[in-house]
């Protein structure tokens, strides 16, 4: 949070611009602990041996935000943790499709522990990812062709991979199509506010428990069935199996969470002498869906680390538009609503990229490196934020996901090669620390050399209506002006005032750093 000084301090050297960067709006929501026990009780209730592993009598003396007072989820936590690591660690309550009280009764009963975990499961396949943090948790499991009693057959031949999250945290969005949806009838005694709807790619299954909002999807394709193409009408079948199994696999309280307010985003004060960049929403001429233009949004979402290691960067449109820029790439221009084919209900003709394509500059050699041993073709592509991976095996895409007290955001990267990932074990679950290599910048799309050199980086924040692409464009600029050490300037608007910038206070100016940037061709 900026101090009331220095933000009025930075309006004043954006020049004629009145639109700063914003912080994101953040609703957090209040979890029905007591309603969770009661639900707890009467699932267990199916397993009279299993009850008395449970001890539901509170501890008065403990606040209720205190896990000891609700002794039956430290418990619930413990017997559940040794197949979904860290499970305690969610503040809302943990629902998956596992039969606790059958997996209890069976360590009870001695079955051993080489049994599959999938029998209680509903036959989906032991998660393939399962991260629980401050924010929540996200879950994603699978279910292979063919399993499953009284599933229809299907027509794709591929395992169907269904998520789930609930979080304590939902991201306030200019949203016209929020809320939108239809009932399941054969649901509906389970969830009475369930409502499924086709966005942006996936079919979901929208409903609050608790008081917590969770959304069940599946990624999928409003179309005729195919074998590697899986359509929503079979996916439906696959959902609701999922969500009939659904049962209270761990959670526990935790200090009630406060709503996170927009404010002024904190930005360096110094100008670069080089970066300038197109407004937000300023994408090329004509290359919008159906010929409409972009969409304004001046949310930085996250402070991250610029994804690539090194400056220059150029982010801007790698299919239209192919006027020169200058030496270093600049200036930048948005192209998050770029016509495509995908749904993005942020922009206006409900079609766009989804993200921002970002080309690496020439790499030049650094002191004490030989001219010859920088490639432009190994730029290092870094994670942004301390997070955990969500990548399957083969997959063009690598999503950061960063679960925090005060965020619940991903972060997706596209056209690096699928073997080389692979073989570097960017795969679900695995933990990176914000500046770790996870990748190179190349052309991958399908198949080697499918695109230009370039990275697709995009970002997707929690609401109610599930994963929702938003504008990373505001983002990468602040991103990349702490990467620069100095602070763009959008064209259009009049240049820093040199004699603002020479009353700053020295402490609150960040000079450039040596040992970063460089000079190169695009």
């Amino acid at each position: 949070m900026l101090p009331c000084w220095l933000a009025a301090f930075s309006l004043l050297t954006v020049g004629a611009s009145a639109d700063e960067f914003r912080t994101p709006s953040i609703s957090a929501i209040r979890v029905e602990w007591r309603a969770v026990l009661d639900q707890l009780r009467s699932e267990i209730n199916t397993q009279p041996a299993v009850v008395s592993a449970f001890t539901f009598a509170s501890q008065r003396r403990a606040p209720r935000w205190d896990p000891r007072s609700m002794p039956a989820l430290m418990q619930l936590n413990a017997i559940t943790s040794p197949v979904f690591p860290g499970i305690g660690r969610s503040p809302v309550p943990v629902l998956l499709p596992f039969d606790t009280a059958s997996y209890l009764d069976a360590r009870q009963n001695g079955v051993p522990d080489t049994i599959s975990v999938s029998r209680y499961q509903a036959d989906f396949r032991p998660a393939d990812l399962f991260h629980a943090g401050a924010a929540g948790y996200d879950a994603m499991f699978s279910l292979e062709p063919g399993a499953g009693d009284g599933m229809p057959q299907r027509t794709y031949a591929k395992p169907v991979e269904v998520q789930i999250t609930g979080s304590i945290l939902t991201y306030d969005l200019a949203d016209p199509l929020a809320g939108k949806g239809e009932p399941v009838k054969a649901l509906a005694a389970q969830f009475p506010d369930l409502r499924r709807f086709i966005r942006e790619g996936y079919v979901r299954f929208a409903f609050t428990r608790f008081g917590v909002p969770y959304v069940v999807s599946i990624q999928c394709l409003d179309s005729t069935p195919r074998p590697r193409r899986l359509a929503c009408r079979e996916a439906y079948p696959v959902a609701e199996r999922f969500l009939k199994a659904l049962r209270i696999a761990g959670g526990q309280p935790s200090r009630p969470r406060r709503d996170v307010s927009s404010e002024i985003a904190e930005r360096p004060i110094v100008p670069s002498p080089d970066f300038t960049y197109r407004p937000s929403g300023d994408i090329v001429a004509n290359s919008g869906a159906r010929k409409r233009g972009g969409r304004t949004d001046l949310t930085a979402y996250s402070q991250i680390r610029f994804p690539l290691e090194k400056a220059p960067a150029f982010a801007r449109s790698q299919s239209f538009g192919k006027r020169k820029p200058d030496e270093r790439g600049y200036p930048w221009q948005d192209n998050f609503c770029e016509a495509r084919s995908f749904e993005v209900g942020q922009c206006a003709a409900g079609f766009g990229h989804q993200g921002q394509d970002i080309r690496p500059g020439a790499c030049m050699a650094q002191n004490g490196e030989s001219p010859g041993s920088c490639d432009p073709k190994q730029q290092a592509v870094v994670a942004v934020r301390d997070g955990v991976l969500i990548r399957s095996l083969k997959q063009q895409a690598a999503t950061l996901q960063v679960n925090t007290r005060n965020e619940h955001i991903r972060f997706r990267y596209m056209h690096m090669n699928p073997s080389s990932l692979d073989a570097d074990g960017i795969l679900n679950g695995r933990q990176v620390a914000e500046g770790e290599k996870i990748g190179v910048a190349s052309n991958y799309l399908d198949f080697p050399n499918g695109t230009s050199l370039h990275l697709h980086f995009d970002v997707q924040v929690f609401t109610r209506d599930g994963w929702i692409w938003v504008n990373p464009y505001t983002t990468l600029i602040s991103a990349y002006e702490r990467l620069l050490r100095g602070r763009g300037r959008e064209l259009g608007t009049d240049p820093v005032a040199p004699a603002a910038v020479a009353h700053a206070r020295p402490e609150d100016v960040l000079r450039p750093d040596p040992q970063e940037g460089g000079e190169g061709d695009n």
